[in-house]
This record gives C-alpha cells, structure tokens and sequence, in this order.
C-alpha cells in the first residue's frame, strides 16, 4: 500500500492534513451531495460529522432498512442520488433493503459503508463482510477505495453510475484503513478537482429515430382504441407537461400506474383509472411511457390485454425494451421522447374528440364506476370499514389545494383501497409500495418526502403491520438532552426529532389482512391457543407512541372523531399519529394478488 501523508517524514508540522473521513465528506459535497440518511457507528461516525460541517444535511435514523427506504425515495423526488451512510457488515446487511428497493423501482441512490481494515481482512476483525461481494446482486455499480487517493474518484464514479441511464442504486466501501489515512489539504483539493472533471454530466439517451417517432404517432393515429399508459418512469423523467400536450392534441384517454397518478389529474375527463378493465382489455395501440410490462401490468398479455394489443413502449433502458418485445421500441428519456412525438403530432394533427366511440365507451364505464364507488363511499360504516375513513381522508387531503400533499401509502387493504379512492392532481405526490411491493418503507418515504418537498405536508396512510416495520422513526421529543432522555426515548427515534411536517394514519384492524380469519378446522394442534400468524394485539395504541416522544396522538373510532383529527393535525403541520381502528374482518387482499396468497 502507498505511504501515507501521515507518515511521511518530509510532511512539514506545519501544512494541514485531511483523513479519509474529510475526504470523502468534501467529495461528497463537490459532487452535489445535500443530503444523507444513515445510522453512525465504527468506522463512519465523523464521515457524517464532517459531511454536516460542509453543509450536508444528515438526518439520522434508527435502522438502516429504513434510512435505505428515504434515501432511495429521496432518489426518486430529487433526481440526485440519495445517500445511505451505514456502519459495516450488520449495517452493510440491514442497508441492502433500501439498495435493492432503488434498483427494481430504477431511483439513483448510493449506499456508503464503512468496512474492516484491510490488513485484517480475513482474520475474523470486528464486523467482517465481503461487502462489495455481498451488494452485487442489488446494485448496478460497486467500488471499493484501496487508499486514501482514490476517494474522490470512487465518490464522482458512484453518483455518476447511480443516474446514468437506468438510474438505480450503486455502492461505495470505505475501509477502516482508508479513512484514517491522511493526505496534505492542498492534495486534496486537487484530487477532488480532478474527480469533478470525469462526472459524467447527465448526457441524455439517445432518442428513436424520426422515421420511429412518424411510426409511433401513425399507430395512434390509426388505431381505433388508442390508450396512453404511463408509470414512475414519466414521472421521474418530469414529462408531466408534454403528456398534458399529447393527450389533450390527441383526446386520447390515458391510465396511470399507481405512482403515476398525479402526472395528469385523476380528476381529468380522458382520464381511464375508473374504466381500468375496459380500457386494457379493448385497446388496439398502447403507448407506454416510463411504466414496464410487468405484474402491475400483467405483462401486457392476455385474457387481461387484447391478443391483438400493439404496444409502443417508451423506456430509457434498451435492455427493458428488448425484454419485453414490443410492436415498436422507443429507447430514450420520456420527456424527450414525448416532445418529438408532440412535435409531430402538431406538425400533423388529429383528436379522437369526446364524441368517438372509444372516448365515450370509457368515460361512460368510468363514470358508472365511480357512481358505483361513490354510493358505498357515502355511507358512515361504524365500526369503520376501509371506505368511509378512506373518504373522510381524501376530502381532508383535497381540502388542503396546491401544493398538494404527499401521500403514502403502504398495506395491502389500505393501500389498495386507496389508490382507488385517494386523488391525486399533481405529479409525484403518491409513493407506495412500488414495483417490488415493498412492506415497511413508509416512514421512510415520509422522511424523504418532508425533506425533499418542505413545503408540502406529507400524509402517511398505511396499515398497522405496513406502519410496524418502520413505526419507531416518529420518535424524539425536540430539545430533550440526550443524557436526560428516558431509555424507551433514546431506543425509539426521526418525526419528532426534525420537527417534519408528517401525519400518519394507521388503519389497525388488529393484523395482517385483519384479525384471526382462521376456520375452526385450522385452530388445532399443540399452539392452538396461540394468536393467529395474521393477529396483532387488538387495539393496540400507535397513537401513544409518538406522544411519548412529544408528538401528538389521536385515537379515533368515528367519522367526527378522524374528521377533527385531520383538521387539527393537518392545520398544525407537525409530526402525529392518527390511529383509526378499523373492523378486523373488512376488507381482503387485493384481486390482482388474491391467487397468490
């Protein structure tokens, strides 16, 4: 290994030297690093001292899965790669849910993890991982820095990586060794220069050939039941204005995925939500923006899908597009993309308009859903069932304007309930889920959210074994001493501590799906008498913990009740928790699931 600065005995007393820890706080921060979410510990607790002092902002959580989840949404809402710091091997382990989340949802993010010193490597040292082994199947780009020099390079290398192309989650090692090296300042600021100079500066994909964007318009100009279908992708990509464009030139309707609900307001006339079934089963051209065939979609392929479905698929991956085969492939950014199709649809114009049998099949399906939806909607269901606190929260929601709130949502009820009920009427305001179904990344999403929009209040929906995973991030009371703090307080900390703008609802209907569904005939054998694997403690108060870290609690159990609830916490803009106890045995999983489970 190569000497070191510190060691050398020509370094004069009196020039400033840097460690590894400084180092890579000022590459960070050259690179465009403003945020970073984490747990500290051996070796990188002054890597975040550091990064704080150059202006990063650090917001510290208490596990790592869920400081993953904020980093990776933070990823998402930004465009700029969020960044999870964690201690080595466990903390490595524990970040990889968040890592592996960026990379099927596609979001730029980067995982830092300290490591082992390197000499010891193989002997058993404290924490030992093979960490840049164990992140390979979850990222799209790994590197380890060997020496002190080469931090700055392996920091521009990584946030490059994280959003070139199809954006996704990278991960950097930093050494124990590494980090307590030393360099002269002077050297440093040079080799963070030179690191700057080989970022890759976004350049945008390659986008199709004008003879495939004439080819793409001439589909849906041809075709008798075009549908325009768009996901997180477009969102990401902030194509909301040229798909605004290109519906309203063309009237052709058009269906969100679930996080793609927002981009063109739930609310618009050619909007297909209602009419989901109708709208896949009978269309003859779809476009698809920024979304991928697969489960959300039921990978384009019949009874739910017309055998005779041509799809245009717009991707900024070549690969996806490859994968799944469409009649035409446009590879490129879904902006871009949409603004040369603008183009040539407005160089040759046509609209469906709102008399064509098509437009008018779906928008008669979608209203005599929603009249359907409406009517059950309407009805006060106590004890509560799914919809009616469902309703009460989107009318609070709504009642809020521009900007509008973020919502989150996670839970199998609870989240499918509401992304057919919840509204959304701009872009990038509802995180679920996701592509990989992910449970537990709600409190986490929260905290991106709140970070990333200040200036929107963010509104968690979520089912209590959804809240469960993440339920401790609510915590500390602002101002407490952390010497004076109880014990349960110093165990339980994230809302309350950073004062964010966050309400969340729990729907507690005691479990996974509900209560204990079990059949008599399944109740038997010596655990008999234990709680169903799908039990929680019924009633159990989610509200009183955030209150034991100075938020604010509501339990509510009737329409007036969770009406003021929202008015109070909504209007004050701090952390609290919203338990709304809802029947046990209302509601089921989710039909595109249901043959799953």
């Amino acid at each position: 290994m190569a000497e070191d600065s510190s060691s050398n005995p020509q370094t004069p007393s009196s020039v400033t030297l840097l460690d590894g820890n400084s180092l890579a706080a000022k590459s960070l921060a050259a690179c465009g690093v403003s945020h970073m979410f984490g747990v500290v510990g051996i070796p990188v607790t002054s890597l975040a001292t550091r990064s704080v002092a150059l202006g990063i902002r650090f917001i510290a959580f208490h596990n790592e899965q869920s400081a993953g989840y904020a980093a990776s949404a933070y990823g998402y809402l930004t465009r700029k790669p969020g960044v999870l710091l964690t201690v080595s091997g466990p903390g490595c382990v524990h970040g990889l849910a968040g890592l592996s989340n960026a990379m099927v949802n596609t979001w730029p993010m980067i995982m830092i993890s300290g490591s082992c010193d390197q000499a010891d490597a193989g002997r058993g040292d404290f924490q030992e991982l093979d960490q840049i082994e164990a992140v390979k199947p979850f990222s799209k780009f790994s590197v380890k820095a060997k020496h002190i020099k080469d931090i700055p390079n392996c920091v521009a290398q990584v946030v490059a990586h994280s959003a070139a192309g199809r954006p996704g989650g990278c991960y950097l090692d930093l050494p124990t060794d590494v980090l307590h090296q030393t360099v002269t300042e002077s050297e440093a600021e040079s080799l963070v220069a030179q690191a700057k100079l080989t970022l890759d500066n976004g350049t945008e994909n390659v986008v199709g050939k004008k003879l495939e964007i004439e080819t793409a318009v001439e589909l849906l100009r041809n075709a008798a039941r075009p549908l325009i279908v768009f996901g997180k992708g477009a969102a990401y990509a902030r194509a909301e204005d040229e798909l605004r464009k290109l519906v309203e030139r063309t009237g052709i309707p058009f269906l969100p995925t679930p996080m793609g609900k927002g981009l063109l307001p739930d609310t618009h006339e050619l909007a297909a939500t209602a009419a989901r079934s109708l709208a896949i089963g009978k269309c003859d051209v779809a476009l698809v923006v920024g979304a991928r065939l697969n489960w959300l979609l039921h990978f384009g392929e019949p009874p739910r899908w017309s055998k005779d479905v041509k799809f245009v698929l717009v991707d900024v991956s070549e690969e996806e597009i490859e994968l799944r085969k469409p009649h035409l492939g446009l590879v490129g950014d879904a902006r871009r993309v949409l603004e040369l199709i603008n183009k040539e649809v407005k160089d040759d114009p046509f609209c469906l308009g709102k008399s064509h049998p098509w437009v008018e099949a779906i928008a008669n399906k979608a209203k005599d859903n929603v009249v359907r939806m409406e009517g059950q909607l309407a009805k006060d269901v106590v004890p509560f069932n799914f919809m009616t606190p469902m309703r009460i929260i989107r009318d609070a929601i709504l009642a809020v304007g521009s900007p509008a709130p973020v919502v989150v949502s996670e839970g199998a009820n609870t989240m499918d309930v509401g992304r057919a009920v919840l509204v959304q009427k701009e872009p990038r305001t509802r995180l679920d889920a996701g592509t990989w179904g992910t449970m537990g990344v709600g409190l986490g999403y929260c905290i991106a959210a709140a970070v990333a929009e200040p200036d929107r209040l963010v509104v968690a929906v979520e089912g209590d074994s959804g809240f469960g995973f993440s339920a401790m991030e609510v915590e500390v009371q602002k101002g407490i001493p952390f010497w004076f703090a109880p014990v349960s307080a110093i165990l339980a900390k994230t809302l309350v501590r950073y004062q964010l703008p966050v309400v969340v609802i729990v729907f507690n209907n005691g479990g996974v799906y509900g209560g204990d569904r079990r059949s008599p005939e399944e109740i038997t054998g010596p655990h008999k008498d234990d709680p169903a694997p799908t039990s929680f403690v019924p009633a159990a108060g989610y509200h009183l913990m955030i209150e034991a870290f100075g938020g604010k609690g509501y339990l509510v159990g009737k329409p007036d009740e969770l009406k003021s609830a929202l008015t109070e916490s909504f209007s004050a803009r701090k952390p609290a928790v919203i338990n709304v106890t809802v029947d046990p045995y209302a509601g089921a999983e989710s039909g595109r699931l249901q043959h799953k489970n």
